[in-house]
């Protein structure tokens, strides 16, 4: 069984990240600092269309008001520490932010464009059994200007390769449940969906939930048209509790009651994300379990079958066969499910949620540890590894 590590937590200390201003609140920032109100939009062309880097960068402004923004905000440091380009074309960042703390970022190439997954918060309380985000526990959640500088910062990278490309499509799916962090992924999507900036279309977004019921109502009621994604896993009580420790909060039948509200309230597509693991959630009588849940919904339901990420922590779960997942997919099929098995991204970089992080995060404490043995007496080495084998 793996052990979670339980780590700090931090809360972001700084100066406001200019990203993550919303574009009314920056013109309420320049009215209350004497500034005229256009000039909001001036400061969001130099950030999202001409994309520079620092304040001083922007010659239209007065150097008055220069150094006003300066005062105030700060341009986000990520800190590039990895990247990592798998022969699919998949590039996996991982980022180091101001604090020290590490996070990642994936932009994947699609039929229809550049789609890149961010991460919400450092770490994960939710529990999948099967993630690399959730080993290393929640430490903090990312402000709407980080988690819009992970887009910024790849999309600069693609700028500076010239050859014309552009974020088009955004999927909120990494590090973390983005609904426990809820006001800032709402304003994160505000930034980056409005036409002022990056205008990233709301059907061109999605998000991902593990199932917070009470959070699937409120964006709902929340007004944007951005895609919902549910990680479903399985399709029944007993399976989802045992990989996904969420579901003893949210148990299916309160998550769906709460897709069927919001379904309800939007009449929109939801698509449910099942990882198909071997001999776990797999079966064809699964797979008929899954008809039954979604049969009142089926007009609006997509299931993404997912060919797993094998997780080194995670040694207990393979991947599903090929023919356990054409079986399961032949079922839904014929009961007339939309599904689709999803293409694969980066298997060969680590590009699993999580992954180049919990790596990244053994290799540096393989070499704490090597140091302070090398560093300490015979005899007190021997005590530490004594202590050390009777933590479970």
């Amino acid at each position: 069984m793996v052990r979670k590590i339980t780590t700090k937590k931090y809360e972001y200390e700084g100066k406001p990240i200019i990203y993550g201003l919303p574009f009314e609140e920056l013109e309420e920032w320049f009215i209350a600092n004497d500034e005229k109100k256009f000039r909001a939009q001036q400061l969001w062309d130099w950030l999202y269309r001409k994309r520079v880097n620092q304040f001083s960068d922007m010659s239209n402004l007065s150097k008055s008001l220069i150094e006003k923004l300066e005062t105030t905000f700060d341009f986000p440091i990520l800190n590039e520490k990895v990247k990592q380009q798998s022969v699919d074309g998949t590039r996996k960042f991982l980022f180091e932010l101001s604090d020290g703390l590490l996070i990642e970022t994936v932009l994947m190439p699609q039929d229809y464009g550049l789609s890149i997954c961010v991460t919400t918060q450092v770490g994960c309380n939710i529990g999948c059994t099967f993630c690399a985000s959730g080993i290393i526990a929640k430490q903090r959640d990312l402000t709407a200007g980080e988690i819009v500088a992970q887009i910024m910062h790849v999309q600069k990278t693609l700028d500076h390769l010239g050859n014309q490309e552009r974020v088009s499509h955004v999927v909120v799916m990494g590090i973390g449940e983005p609904f426990d962090n809820y006001d800032n992924l709402i304003k994160f999507l505000s930034i980056i969906n409005s036409d002022k900036g990056l205008a990233i279309g709301a059907r061109h977004i999605t998000v991902s939930t593990s199932g917070l019921a009470p959070k699937i109502i409120e964006f709902a009621d929340n007004g944007l048209q951005v895609n919902l994604a549910l990680s479903l896993h399985a399709p029944d009580n007993d399976t989802r509790s045992k990989i996904m420790k969420i579901n003893r909060r949210f148990p299916i039948e309160v998550v769906m009651e709460a897709i069927d509200t919001y379904i309800k309230k939007t009449n929109r597509r939801v698509t449910f994300e099942y990882i198909m693991l071997n001999e776990v959630n797999d079966s064809v009588e699964q797979a008929q379990q899954l008809v039954k849940l979604l049969e009142n919904k089926k007009h609006l339901a997509y299931v993404n079958l997912i060919p797993y990420n094998k997780v080194q922590e995670h040694h207990q779960y393979e991947r599903s066969t090929k023919e356990r997942v054409v079986a399961f997919y032949d079922v839904l099929k014929k009961n007339r499910i939309n599904a689709n098995v999803r293409k694969e991204f980066g298997h060969d970089i680590q590009a699993a949620c999580g992954q180049l992080r919990s790596s990244q995060l053994a290799k540096e404490k393989r070499k704490r540890d090597a140091i302070i043995q090398t560093s300490q007496p015979r005899d007190q080495v021997s005590v530490t590894i004594f202590e050390q084998s009777s933590i479970h």
